[in-house]
């Protein structure tokens, strides 16, 4: 079983999937953090006077957490990043479920998606491709493969 989870192929699969997601979701925040801002209010889950820096700083975390998992560069670190964040959007979307808030997730601002259950499952299935990079970061298809 590990050999067939530790397939350098199914792993290139799993980090341009993960890769992809954040760094369009990533920059599309970037373009536009005015929006961004404003959907992360709508979870009231920070202070409103953290809205702005968390609107600046987050979407670039994403953008380059999404390069380094696509190019292979710190796969683990990378991984742990992608991972984190994906456990802050998970409880995020729970609790605007929980709340019963009709809001937008704020994922991306070029393709609005609700809150509800395929986002929250979604998210779990991101958190889960982050713990298996995690688990087994072969860096064969990675930058760092050419530095060894």
């Amino acid at each position: 079983m590990k050999k067939i989870l530790d397939n350098p192929y199914i792993i290139l699969i799993a980090r341009i999937i993960l890769g992809y997601i954040f760094i369009t979701y990533g920059a599309g925040k970037i373009s536009n953090p005015e929006k961004f801002a404003s959907e992360i209010a709508n979870f009231a889950l920070v202070p409103e006077f953290t809205l702005n820096i968390l609107a600046l700083i987050l979407p670039w975390v994403e953008f380059l957490a999404g390069v380094f998992i696509l190019f292979g560069i710190r796969l683990k670190s990378s991984s742990i990043i992608t991972g984190g964040l994906m456990i802050l959007f998970v409880f995020s979307v729970a609790w605007a479920m929980a709340m019963g808030l009709d809001i937008n997730c704020g994922c991306s601002s070029t393709n609005p998606q609700k809150v509800g259950l395929p986002k929250l499952l979604e998210n779990v299935g991101l958190f889960t491709l982050s713990l298996y990079i995690f688990l087994f970061p072969n860096k064969r298809f990675s930058l760092e493969s050419f530095t060894e």
